[in-house]
Order: structure tokens, then sequence, then C-alpha cells
């Protein structure tokens, strides 16, 4: 049974995807990931074969106390693993800039032929675990177009699957520059779910932060509050758009980069105005594509590496890849993040959960929660992308169930109950 009430349910927070692919629709097929991915691990194979050249290709920091061959060596095959099994985690099937402006009657033709591909891959099980389509802005001259590429997708989608939806399906809203866009495409949405019987809320949203409005409106208050608002429960992530964003600033192309000052002070603003909303972050793509000889393919790698690395370091977790060649640095710049700071996060939280479980069985109040909370989200999000094992998890004394309540409080309390 449907439900009635106009505001949708804030949708499920699977784990985050460490990263989005997209591709222009009009080359989407059901077997373009796997396609992909068979790039991404040639290239590794290709141009590092061994751990030693992938250490030196992306200037792999190593931590103090271990040995570099043997940390570059788990690095690799992690690497190489993870581009076997799943290189591609998100993609967006997109309508906009991967896409440009073409007739009508070519666009609506892409639409269902990405729609009907869509459903084949979800048939023979070749999908990524999350899977979007960016559709074009619902500014006054495009908003027409990119609601009937929308209808026309969705509906040949629902049809072609009697209703299934790809797991964890997702309509990305590029270049808002006002609540009211979002406000249009929630009211598409919920008049698709009805049309196509699908249930209220199965089409979230992602926003796409691009433009200095959606950063700030021109009353000049926080635009981002007003924008989640407007999609009524269905906002999902914030994706914030690197070189839209700093043409809208004014930055010439020279300098148009994830590390400009400008684009620091936007990411801090999403942060800050969207933090506990349950809305993912993602920040934006490295545009120097590693395609080339091995010199040039290195210092792409290598600027890769370190755009990766510098956004984990800001807490976005999350990024956008344009070539299936940056996978192998997206994956080097996460596993080396996380296994930099395995022992001295392991040997942090096992200190601080007996410093916390003693306060807790005595009766003392214990105040410093949320660091504990930030040591915990340290290995939830290692784990789930592969980074961590679980028995590296289990350095910190505490259980693979106890990770997976996901909460700080709620291991003191089973502790509290058990004795410990």
């Amino acid at each position: 049974m449907k439900k009635s009430s106009t505001e949708t349910p804030r949708p499920e927070s699977p784990r985050q995807p460490v990263h989005t692919v997209y591709g222009g629709a009009h080359l989407w097929k059901a077997d373009s990931t796997s396609k992909l991915s068979a790039l991404a691990l040639r290239a590794l194979r290709e141009y590092a074969p061994t751990p030693r050249d992938l250490a030196e290709a992306i200037g792999l920091s190593v931590p103090a106390g271990v040995a570099p061959e043997a940390f570059a060596a788990t690095i690799h095959a992690r690497v190489a693993a993870k581009l076997k099994y799943e290189a591609i985690e998100d993609f967006r099937i997109d309508f906009e800039d991967g896409y440009g402006n073409r007739p009508d009657k070519e666009e609506d033709v892409h639409a269902r032929q990405a729609a009907s591909e869509t459903a084949h891959g979800l048939e023979a099980g070749t999908l990524p675990p999350f899977l979007g389509i960016r559709i074009k802005p619902l500014s006054p001259e495009l908003a027409k177009r990119s609601l009937r590429t929308l209808e026309i997708f969705v509906t040949t989608l629902v049809k072609a699957t009697k209703g299934a939806l790809p797991a964890h399906f997702v309509v990305t809203l590029p270049k808002i520059k006002r609540a009211g866009e979002v406000r249009a495409l929630v009211k598409a949405l919920a008049a698709l779910e009805k049309k196509t019987g699908l249930s209220v809320g199965s089409l979230p949203i992602e926003l796409m932060v691009e433009t200095t409005e959606s950063i700030f409106d021109a009353r000049g208050s926080v635009a981002l509050p007003a924008l989640v608002a407007a999609a009524r429960g269905r906002c999902r992530g914030a994706h914030f758009g690197t070189y839209d964003y700093t043409a809208a600033c004014d930055i010439t192309a020279a300098h148009q980069t994830m590390t400009h000052p400008a684009c620091d002070f936007a990411k801090n603003v999403m942060q800050v105005a969207l933090a506990g909303t349950g809305v993912m972050l993602s920040d934006g793509a490295t545009n120097v594509m590693p395609i080339g000889d091995r010199e040039t393919v290195y210092r792409a790698w290598r600027l890769h590496y370190g755009h990766v690395r510098q956004s984990l370091r800001q807490g976005f977790y999350q990024g956008w890849d344009l070539h299936p060649a940056q996978l192998p640095t997206r994956y080097a710049a996460v596993y080396s993040f996380f296994l930099e700071g395995l022992e001295p996060a392991s040997a942090r939280l096992r200190n601080f959960m007996g410093k916390a479980a003693q306060a807790t069985l005595q009766g003392d109040v214990f105040d410093d929660a949320a660091t504990g909370q930030g040591l915990l989200n340290f290995f939830l999000r290692g784990l789930s992308c592969g980074a961590i094992t679980a028995d590296e998890a289990e350095r910190t004394e505490l259980t693979l169930d106890e990770l997976q309540t996901r909460s700080f409080l709620k291991i003191l309390e089973g502790r509290r109950k058990q004795g410990h």
C-alpha cells in the first residue's frame, strides 16, 4: 500500500561508494561496467605491474615503522583485487555535460535505449552497486527537455523490469540555482511514481553543488538547507562540481583545480550546512586524464592520487572519476589513507574503549563520545570500501558485531550490560 504523506521518507543510508564514474547516456550499455573495469585493470597491469611501479608512479607515502616494500605490496594487491571484483562502485548515466545538447528525437531515442540497457543489466546482474541518471538542469531553457528525458527513462525502465529499480538508484540534478528547481523535480518524481506504480520515495535525489547560488542565496543565507528541505526527504547526496563552480567564481581555466581555495570554501560550507543530516557528500573530479606514454600517465596518476588524498583529509570520502585509468589511483589513495592510520587508530580506540567502559561501569559521565564515534567511523569506512579487512578491524578488540552497530554509545551500552 502506498504511503499518502506528502513528506517522502528519507532514503536508507547504505554504505557510501568511494567514487562516481559518469559517461554519456548514448554510450551506456548493460555491460559498460564490466568493460570499464577491464580497462582499469589493464591500465594497472600495463603501467604498474609491480608494487614498486605503483609506489613510484603515485609517490606512495609509507607510515613510520612499516617496511616500504611490504606496504606497497599490500596496496597493490588490494587495488588489483578490487579492480577484478568491483572496479566501479557508482555510475551515473549522463544526459548533461557528458552528453551535450542534441535534437529532441535523438535524445528521446537515447533515453529509451539507456533505460533498456539498464533493464538488461539488472536482469544479467552486470550493474554496479550504485547507479543513477543525471538529467539536464531545470533551467527555463532546459527544464522541458530534462523532465521529458527523465520520464522516458523511468517509464521505459519500469515497464521493462516489471516495476523493479536498480539498487540505490538516484536522479542527479545539476547546476541548481534555486530551491524551486528541486521542488519541480520532486513534483515530477512523485508523478512518475504514481504513474508507474512505484512506491513513494522510490526515486531519491542527488544535488550537484556547482553554482554560487547553491552555496549562498540572493539574501546571503546559506542555500543548502533550503535545497535539501525542498527535496522533501528524497535527498541522498550532495556532489561538488569543481569546474562549473570555479567558472562561476570567474576563476580562469588555468587555475580551475580541486585544490583552489574557492573550492575549499564551498566544500567547508557544504560540510557545516549538511552535518548530521544524513546527506552524503562527494568531491569533484580531476580532469587531467592518464592517457599516453608512461611519463604522462604517471604525472596524471600522481595528480589524481594527491587530489583524492586531500579530499579524504578534508572529510570527503567520495569523488568523481572521469576515466577508467583513474580507478587504480582512486583505490590506491583510499586504501593507503586508511592503512596508514590503521595501527594508531586501533591502539587509540582500544585505549579509548577501556577508559570509556570504565567510566560507564563506575557511573561517571563520559562526555567525549564524539571522539569515540569518530574513531569508530574510521573503521566503518575502511571496512566498507575494502581498505581494511575484518581481521585488521578486530585489532581494536571490538567484535564485528559491535562494529556493525555503527554506534559508539551502543557498544558501550552493550558492554555495560555484559559487565565488561
